[in-house]
């Protein structure tokens, strides 16, 4: 097993003890489901919740730290040097309709610089993590490493769909298409830091979005370059995905040929 940092034993405590929690209300709204009312107010307060417990947990090991987190936004911290990135429920309308498909992801931010990743999805008991040069791993003593496919007609494309305006979705079906005319059989799951996760398990050859959040991407960006897998913003490869929101993540093998693809969807 994998020597783990007490950094990273700070974060899988937080990603576990949430977990916990995300896992009873989820068994509540599979019952829900049957409501006329539906899932929806249950689903946002288990949000806030697992947010709450994760913020409790990341500040009682590093007291000093920043946030930035989806539900309540940016804090500073005394250190300026670092900040937590923090998404509690990552693939919410999964959770919200009982779909088995959602995870918990931390990142630890360092002047700039993604230093540690947790990706957890709790329902497959599945803990994706990372320290910067440290390599990636699966349940912290599985190394993990992309596909070694390099033929885009035998690959398996992730993506999520455009979720704002009308411009945003058509370009989204521009790029949807050329990947599905250059036979990369396309999948949408609806969690954005999973399917990083499985790109860096070597499940996914590539995974592109536009329009994420830093929470979406920060832990999966680490676990996938440290995994072997490159990151590239969709538009200029001088970006950073992290400031643009715009993501390519893929194995060595197709990642040019996905690059291309997609940008003669421009």
């Amino acid at each position: 097993m994998a020597t783990t940092s007490p950094i990273l034993n700070i974060m899988i405590r937080a990603a576990e003890k949430a977990a916990r929690l995300l896992i009873r209300d989820f068994g509540e709204v599979e019952q829900l489901q049957v409501s006329q009312k539906g899932p929806g107010d249950f689903v946002s307060a288990a949000d806030k919740r697992s947010e709450k417990i994760i913020h409790e947990e990341l500040e009682k090991g590093q007291p000093t730290y920043g946030f930035l987190m989806e539900e309540s936004g940016s804090h500073d911290g005394s250190n300026p040097d670092f900040r937590w990135i923090v998404d509690p429920l990552d693939g919410t309308r999964n959770f919200l309709h009982g779909l088995p498909h959602w995870c918990i992801s931390i990142a630890l931010e360092s002047k700039g610089i993604i230093t540690h990743g947790l990706i957890y999805d709790p329902v497959k008991d599945e803990m994706f993590t990372a320290e910067k040069n440290g390599g990636a791993f699966l349940h912290r003593n599985k190394r993990l490493r992309v596909s070694g496919r390099s033929d885009l007609s035998l690959s398996l494309i992730a993506t999520g769909g455009a979720r704002r305006s009308p411009k945003q979705r058509e370009q989204f079906l521009k790029e949807f298409t050329a990947v599905q005319n250059a036979h990369g059989a396309p999948r949408r799951f609806g969690a954005a830091a999973l399917d990083l996760a499985y790109v860096a398990a070597g499940r996914y050859e590539a995974f592109w979005e536009r329009n994420l959040s830093p929470w979406d991407m920060a832990a999966g960006i680490l676990i996938v370059k440290e995994a072997g897998g490159f990151i590239a913003d969709l538009d200029d490869h001088k970006a950073d995905p992290l400031d643009t929101g715009n993501i390519l993540a893929a194995n060595d093998g197709v990642f040019r040929e996905i690059q291309k693809v997609l940008k003669s969807a421009a």
